[in-house]
């Protein structure tokens, strides 16, 4: 029999200890779990005593167990980062909240607040100006265009579907992986269900619909790969964003020289546009806090600068625009330029660039900071500078290529010039920053190849810095100047990738409203029906720019797309083929405790990805050394779809085969947000101290289980009753995995109901044996054992199978970042065998 569990169904139920709130090794309570979280790799005799013997192996038994309070060994960085405990739990005090406010600024509304450096010259350019009707129909589309995408969608709504306190396409993605099993990578646990950070909710009256919708995404595969794809596809348009953003912002800046400088002309803007690209790219690796404080005073600047040319220009030429509030004015434009105004409407998209880092840069920040900014500041100060604008038109309808600085009072332009320049530098770091938290998203859910990441902050572990996509999107941005060398084709571009991110998102939202929040039906229809038409009908009006530059996102996003499916596909085949040729149990007991070999002193550390079974690694290891060690501890680094995994949470441990095998496996579990970075000295120690208490948890379940035969049960009885423990059936009963709450105090009575025997567990001469074998294995040492594995399709397989598994996604792996790299494992400490996967 292999470790997969299937000999103990989730008939089984048995009752677990929670750990108190309280800290250190406070009281614990008590709740009846089902018995999935039985480890088959754990049979009855490895808890019961040598003396049981196998004829228990399989069975399942109602037990009181306690659960162990894990020490994250795994995690030493994140004891050295401050609030690394709790950093889910951000500062809502309303001084920090106003500081992020203020913060938000400089990093997610630059890009946005630059839009009206060439949002009507890009407009006027398509639609030229004969009457009055063409202004104030521009200025009614901005200004509904602003409101309902967004102030209404991503302000109200979008921003809080986040996980967590994570935006993005991807902590949506994770947020539905966690109540519909759609992952394509089968290593989900329902031990990772009661991990705190899933709040999970308590089912409604649209539960049933939820439910349905669950089993549809779960049992089609075609449905789960259409998720996947979804997601993806606005990830790459994110990141394509990122590219864009810079090249439009920093251009549409600079090309206020034309005409103010004699000899300035596009070759010089082309190179003061790449020169200040390289600058802003070369800055970002001292981080988002510190690009944010520095930031974020000059767009305070800005913002306050278009509020205020804006109401001058409207006091000055004709504040009679304000009119345009009126969205019949929509009408009369569309009536008087039919076709002409539907192609302008790509140029009105652009008055929301940026909107989606709204919600991407969120994990940077909190909901309620990125609210005031943008309905305090943001919001009506670029309502002032589109109306100023507008207003000048009404009296200069011919000023339109240079719309932004010649509205711009004389006397002002130098001044204003220098802010506009800043802001646009500023409104790159939106995308920017919003790409990184993409791909930081993307590698921890198994959907793109390891990179370096650096944590620039120490006290908000959200912001980080990946050279690798760094200087990637510098080098695109440069080679985008240089090719266009204009904005107007850029805008064209931009407009797909903009349009593109919001309707993904707009699907998710919409997904997240029935399955999880079981928003009601006609409520949560309503979300895509007016958002998502909105948006089509701006992609239809952006897509009839293709050829003239449209094009290039949808480049990009291929390119990013082709490389994220495939890392994902590869790696979902691998440890497919990983548990297809785990080692059986029935094997391992065959082999008896001395496994084929001889035992040295020492702890083997064997690093896999499965979760449960022996992996085929291991075999490897047992016929290529002359020796195997007297300890032996299969790690599995684990993603799971939550930001955070709470340390006291990390760790899941269990025995494989008998005692005398000296044989554990422990689960790592890590959220998309937790660091994993680790000293191994401190690794070790940490290591060997949760397993030493594992076990001693371990010997107070066996004395505690022995000593209920002799126990009278009826106290047990009543207590499973009066914490009104549900049947089998609630168990069962899906989105509502929510433990309940026990208090510390019932903890700290049960725990005087308990036995003598299990209080004087430390006596148990088993367990000192094995105490004592374990610290003479540790003073012999640590060894690192790893499989570098080979992914190759099978002469079988059809050729696209072949060219993606052979040739894509083997280059990915050999010049992604290795896991000896990933874990900072010495070198003298790791051996190494090498293993062909056949796919």
């Amino acid at each position: 029999m292999d470790g997969d569990g299937d000999a103990i169904e989730e008939s089984s139920v048995r009752l677990l200890g929670i750990s108190g709130s309280g800290g250190g090794g406070g009281g614990e309570s008590w709740r009846w779990v089902d018995g999935s979280e039985v480890d088959s790799e754990s049979p009855p005799w490895s808890l019961a005593g040598d003396g049981e013997g196998r004829e228990g192996y399989g069975t399942v038994r109602r037990r009181l167990v306690k659960k162990p309070r894990r020490v994250d060994s795994f995690d030493v960085e994140a004891m050295e980062i401050a609030g690394a405990h709790g950093h889910h739990h951000k500062d809502d005090s309303l001084w920090r909240t106003l500081a992020l406010a203020f913060q938000t600024l400089g990093v997610v509304y630059g890009d946005m607040g630059t839009s009206p450096l060439y949002v009507f010259s890009d407009v006027f350019s398509k639609v030229p100006i004969t009457s009055d009707v063409d202004v104030l129909g521009t200025l009614s589309l901005v200004i509904y265009t602003i409101a309902l995408i967004p102030l209404a969608k991503y302000v109200f709504v979008v921003l809080k579907a986040n996980d967590s306190g994570e935006g993005g396409t991807f902590a949506l993605y994770s947020l539905i992986c966690r109540y519909a099993n759609v992952n394509l990578l089968p290593n989900r646990q329902p031990a990772d269900e009661r991990i705190s950070s899933f709040k999970l909710k308590l089912p409604t009256p649209e539960l049933e619909r939820a439910l349905t919708i669950k089993e549809a995404l779960e049992r089609k595969a075609f449905l789960k790969k259409f998720l996947l794809l979804l997601v993806l596809m606005g990830t790459s348009m994110i990141i394509g964003d990122g590219i864009l953003t810079p090249a439009i912002s920093v251009m549409s800046a600079v090309s206020g020289l034309k005409g103010r400088i004699a000899g300035f002309g596009t070759d010089a803007l082309v190179v003061t546009s790449i020169i200040i690209l390289v600058g802003l790219f070369s800055i970002q690796r001292f981080g988002t806090s510190k690009v944010g404080l520095t930031f974020a005073p000059a767009l305070a600047l800005w913002f306050f600068s278009l509020g205020a040319i804006g109401l001058y220009n409207m006091l000055k030429y004709d504040v009679t625009v304000i009119k345009a509030v009126n969205p019949a004015y929509i009408y009369l434009f569309f009536k008087k330029n039919s076709s002409e105004a539907w192609s302008a409407l790509g140029g009105c998209v652009l008055c929301i660039t940026g909107a989606e880092a709204m919600f991407a840069d969120l994990g940077h920040f909190s909901v309620p900071s990125i609210q005031i900014a943008f309905t305090v500041v943001v919001f009506p100060c670029l309502l002032l500078a589109y109306m100023g604008q507008a207003a000048y038109l009404m009296k200069n309808p011919h000023d339109t290529s240079r719309i932004f600085y010649d509205s711009v009072p004389e006397s002002l332009f130098w001044p204003v010039f220098v802010i506009a320049t800043v802001a646009a530098i500023i409104a790159s770091q939106a995308m920017i920053s919003a790409s990184f938290s993409c791909v930081k998203q993307a590698m921890s859910l198994g959907c793109f190849p390891r990179l370096k990441i650096i944590h620039t902050s120490r006290k908000l572990m959200g912001q980080i810095y990946i050279p690798v996509i760094n200087y990637f999107l510098m080098v695109m941005c440069i080679i985008v100047v240089a090719v266009f060398r204009s904005t107007t084709e850029i805008a064209n571009a931009y407009g797909i990738a903009e349009v593109g991110v919001m309707i993904v998102s707009t699907a998710l939202v919409t997904l997240v409203m029935l399955l999880i929040w079981q928003t009601n039906l006609f409520v949560a229809l309503c979300f895509p029906l007016v958002f998502g038409a909105i948006e089509l009908i701006y992609l239809s009006a952006v897509l009839s720019k293709l050829l003239e530059g449209g094009w290039l996102p949808l480049v990009f996003a291929s390119f990013f797309l082709c490389v994220m499916y495939t890392w994902n596909y590869g790696s979902v085949l691998k440890y497919q083929s990983e548990v297809q040729g785990k080692i059986s149990m029935d094997l391992m007991l065959d082999l008896g405790s001395s496994l084929g070999t001889l035992r040295t002193p020492g702890i083997g550390l064997v690093y896999n990805e499965l979760v449960q079974g022996i992996p085929s690694v291991f075999g490897q290891f047992l016929l290529d050394l002359p020796a195997i060690h007297s300890t032996i501890i299969f790690v599995c680094i684990k993603n799971v779809p939550v930001p955070v995994v709470p340390q006291e949470e990390r760790f899941l441990f269990r025995r494989v085969c008998p005692k005398d095998y000296h044989m554990f496996r422990c689960i790592a579990r890590y959220g998309y947000k937790d660091i994993r970075k680790e000293d191994h000295r401190a690794f070790e120690q940490l290591l060997l101290e949760s397993l030493e208490k594992f076990l001693r948890k371990e010997a107070q379940e066996v004395a505690l289980e022995s000593s209920i035969g002799e126990h009278d049960l009826d106290s047990i009885s009543m207590w499973s009753r009066d914490d009104e423990v549900p049947d089998l059936d609630e168990i069962r009963v899906p989105l509502m995995r929510e433990a309940p709450q026990t208090s510390t105090s019932r903890a700290s009575d049960a725990g005087e109901d308990l036995p003598a025997s299990v209080m004087c567990a430390d006596e148990d001469p088993s367990l000192e044996y094995e105490l004592a074998a374990l610290r003479e294995a540790s003073e012999s040492g640590f060894t690192y054992l790893l499989g570098h594995g080979d992914v190759r399709a099978r002469k079988k397989s059809v050729f696209l199978k072949k060219l993606v598994v052979n040739y894509f996604y083997a280059f990915l792996r050999n010049n992604c970042r290795g896991g000896v790299a990933t874990m900072k494992v010495p070198h003298m400490n790791i051996l190494q065998v090498g293993m062909t996967y056949m796919v």
